[in-house]
Order: structure tokens, then sequence, then C-alpha cells
């Protein structure tokens, strides 16, 4: 599960959003016809191919530092543990476990992605002993007091939104991205569109920018540090999540990365 992206929360959110995600598109353009096609139509070919070259690492487990930023400075960090599970013919399921600090020891945090209709996401609080589940109204909201949104901790699936390729441009320090907008299909999304940038060489999400109900800037997710695993799957080792109404931000560091573990549902 590609983060904004997550992920990821998929490094993928991305599962780098978990899981994020959470949050990656891509393209492969060497055998098509370019000029042939409508933005919409060269847009969901990036998330198409993206979708494709991140498939097949079948599970993972990480490790990942949650540190918010209030408007002053002032800073609270969690320590959690990570795992994510490939599904045949359906999106990804998620594991969020919080380890640090004591009072939320304990809670954990279950998605299940679908590549159609709602996803599945259950809160586990021990203080109070009982699973909440987040309903489709609710996961536009904060994910543990964090700037990521419950719905940006979902394996961010090609068939949840429509897709407007926008431009090529400069990106980080000697890359070329694919500027592309997308619009999420779920009416009780808490964005109208998101734009991504995402590198035309290794076909990973760069940036994110984030649009509230009312069109504003909401939000941008930043990804860096990548690594590679397995010589294909790219993760990024740090997300940064920037509220531009608040002023608040909330940043990912991950760690220990770990594929093909043999995890299971059981």
């Amino acid at each position: 599960m590609t983060p904004l992206s997550a992920t990821h929360i998929k490094s993928r959110f991305a599962t780098q959003l978990i899981t994020a995600s959470l949050l990656s598109l891509g393209l492969s353009l060497a055998s098509i016809n370019v000029s042939a096609q409508t933005p919409a139509e060269r847009g969901l070919a990036i998330a198409i191919e993206a979708d494709k070259r991140d498939n097949g690492w079948q599970d993972n487990t990480a490790n990942m530092r949650m540190e918010l930023f209030n408007k002053q400075g002032d800073t609270s960090s969690r320590e959690i543990r990570v795992k994510t599970l490939e599904v045949a013919g359906d999106g990804d399921k998620g594991l969020t476990i919080f380890d640090k600090p004591r009072d939320i020891r304990g809670t954990a945090f279950l998605t299940f992605s679908h590549t159609e209709g709602a996803d599945d996401q259950w809160l586990y609080l021990p203080a109070l002993k009982r699973v909440k589940r987040i309903s489709s109204r609710n996961k536009s909201g904060p994910f543990m007091g964090s700037e990521f949104a419950y719905e940006d901790m979902s394996s961010q699936e090609v068939d949840k939104y429509r897709y407007k390729y926008l431009r090529e441009e400069a990106c980080g320090t000697a890359q070329t991205c694919f500027v592309v907008e997308r619009f999420p299909k779920d009416e009780f999304s808490g964005y109208t569109r998101q734009i991504a940038w995402l590198d035309t060489e290794a076909y990973r999400p760069f940036k994110i920018e984030f649009y509230d109900r009312k069109n504003a800037h909401l939000k941008t997710l930043i990804f860096s540090g990548y690594q590679q695993y397995l010589g294909q799957y790219w993760r990024a080792d740090k997300m940064e999540m920037v509220n531009h109404i608040t002023g608040k931000k909330s940043v990912l560091t991950w760690s220990n990365f770990k594929f093909k573990t043999g995890l299971t549902d059981a």
C-alpha cells in the first residue's frame, strides 16, 4: 500500500501514506503515440504504468518515526511498525502499530484498500479496548493527530481517480517530472484534486499537492531519500506533509524495510 504515496500509508501512497504508498504514478512512452492521446488518456497511462512497476513485492515490513510539528515548531513523536500485504485481484492490506509514546502504545490501524469501491479501515484503541471503524464520511479526518488524513493512509489505486496530464518540467536537482492532476471519484474525499510530480526515469513521486473541497491548496507532500529494494521497488526514506492552512507539518522517517518476508493474513 503510495503517503499523500504513502505507505504508501504504502511507500506507495502512495503504499508510502501509508503505504502510500502510499501515492506512485509513472509512464512508459516509448511504444505509444503521445500526440494522439488526450490529456486524460495520457494521465491515465501514467498511473497504469506506475502501478504496474510497483506490483509483485508480495509483502513488506518497516519501522517508521512520525514527528508532529506545530506552527511554533514544538514537536512530538511516535514510534511505529508497519506491515503491508499485497492482495491478488484487489488492493493492499496494511497494519500500523504504535509502540511509543506510552499513552498510545498498542494502538493499531488496519486498512484494506480496494481497487474499486470504498476502502475498509479500523482503529483499535487499547485504552478503551474497542475497535472503531472509520466510515467513508470520516476518512478526510486527521490520522492520529497528524497532517495525514485517513484516506492518505490507503494505497492509491488507479481506478479511484480520474486523471489529466498537465506537462513535463524539471524537478529535484537532475530530474524531469511528469506533472499529473488527479481527481478523486469518492464523493466523501476531503480533496477536489491532487497534482503529482513523478520523475520520468524511475516513476517515483517527488511531490503531491492536495486541494480541499473549496479548491484551496491545503497540503503539500514531499518525498526524499529514495532507496531501491530487490533491484526494482523504490521507497522514500522521508515523507513530509505540510499544512498550508494551519502551519503544521508531519514528517515520516522510514527505516528497516524488508520485502517478501512471508507475511500472510493469518
